[in-house]
C-alpha cells in the first residue's frame, strides 16, 4: 500500500486504545501459565523460608501435579481484565502521544523522549489497572497457600467483589505505588526500546518492515525490560499477595537482607519467558491490526 493511501486513513485515537488492549489480551492467552510460574517463584522463599521450587521446570511440574493441568491457567480471567484495563490504556496513550509529537517534530523523536512518553503512559495505565493486578496476584498465589488459608476466588469478578466486601475498596489499590513504579520502568524500557530497536534494525538494511523485524525488535525490548523491571516487580508481587499492612521499601530491603541481592531477579527465566513472548505477540498482533485497519477501514 502506498504512503499516500496510508496517510489518507490515519488510525483514530480510540482505535489505538482498542487495538492495544486487544493485542495484549490475545498475547495473554498464550503466556498466562508463565505469569503464574513467575508469581509463584517470586513468592517462594518469602521471609527467608525454604524455597518451594528449585527452578522453573520444577515449579511447572509441581503445579500440574498438585493442581492439575488446568491449574497452570489459574488467574486467566484476572490476566485478561488486566490487559483490558492496563494495556488498553498504556498502548493507547503511548501511541497517541507518540504520533502527536512525531507530527510536530517531523518524526525526529529521540529515545529519551520516547522513554518519557512510555513512563507517563505506564504510570497512568498502571493506576487504572491496579485492581485487576491485585486480583491476579491473589489468584495465582492461592495454590501455594495451605488449604485452610486459600481464598478460593472463582473468577476475577468474584475476587474483586470479595476483596471489597471482606477487606475494603481501598485494598483494590493495594501496592499501587510499586505497581505504578514497575509500570513506569516497564513502559519506559519496553515501548521506547521497541521503537528504537525497530529504527536500528531497519537502518542496518538487513531488515525491512514485517513480522521478522517485529519479532527481533520485540525480543530485544523484552530482554531490556526484564532486566530493568524485575526488582520492582518482586516487591509489587509480595505487597499485593499480602492481606495485612505492608511497606514496599521494607519488603525491598528485606529481600536483599534475607535472600540476597540477586533474589531481586528471582524467577528471571519464567519472567523473561513470559515477558519476551508477551512482548513479541503483543507487538506482532498490534502491528498486524494496524495493517488490517489501513487496508480495510
Amino acid at each position: 500500500m502506498s504512503n499516500k493511501s496510508e496517510q489518507a486513513k490515519p488510525v483514530p485515537n480510540y482505535v489505538k486504545f482498542i487495538m492495544g488492549g486487544s493485542a495484549g489480551m490475545a498475547a495473554t492467552m498464550f503466556v498466562q501459565p508463565l505469569d503464574l510460574v513467575k508469581n509463584r517463584m517470586q513468592l517462594s522463599g518469602e521471609g527467608g523460608s525454604a524455597r518451594a521450587y528449585k527452578n522453573s521446570f520444577d515449579a511447572i511440574t509441581s503445579i500440574i501435579r498438585s493442581e492439575g493441568i488446568t491449574g497452570i491457567y489459574t488467574g486467566l480471567s484476572a490476566g485478561l481484565l488486566r490487559q483490558a484495563t492496563y494495556t488498553t490504556a498504556r498502548m493507547g496513550i503511548f501511541q497517541s502521544l507518540l504520533d502527536h509529537f512525531n507530527q510536530k517534530n517531523n518524526n525526529q523523536i529521540g529515545f529519551f523522549a520516547k522513554a518519557a512518553i512510555g513512563i507517563f503512559s505506564g504510570g497512568v495505565a498502571a493506576y487504572i489497572g491496579t485492581p485487576a493486578e491485585v486480583a491476579l496476584i491473589r489468584m495465582t498465589a492461592d495454590g501455594k497457600l495451605p488449604p485452610e488459608q486459600r481464598r478460593g476466588y472463582k473468577n476475577v469478578f468474584n475476587a474483586l467483589f470479595r476483596i471489597v466486601k471482606e477487606e475494603s475498596v481501598f485494598t483494590l489499590w493495594k501496592g499501587a505505588t510499586p505497581t505504578v513504579a514497575r509500570a513506569m520502568v516497564v513502559n519506559g524500557a519496553q515501548l521506547a526500546s521497541y521503537s528504537q530497536a525497530k529504527e536500528f534494525l531497519i537502518s542496518t538494511s538487513y531488515f525491512q518492515e514485517g513480522i521478522v523485524m517485529h519479532f527481533c525488535a520485540s525480543m530485544i525490548s523484552g530482554l531490556v525490560t526484564t532486566i530493568a523491571s524485575m526488582p520492582v516487580d518482586i516487591v509489587k508481587t509480595r505487597v499485593q499477595k499480602s492481606s495485612g499492612s505492608t511497606n514496599a521499601l521494607k519488603i525491598f530491603l528485606g529481600v536483599i537482607r534475607d535472600e540476597g541481592v540477586f533474589s531481586l531477579w528471582k524467577g528471571f527465566t519464567p519472567y523473561y519467558a513470559r515477558l519476551g513472548p508477551h512482548t513479541v505477540l503483543t507487538f506482532i498482533f498490534l502491528e498486524q491490526m494496524n495493517v488490517l485497519y489501513k487496508k480495510f477501514a
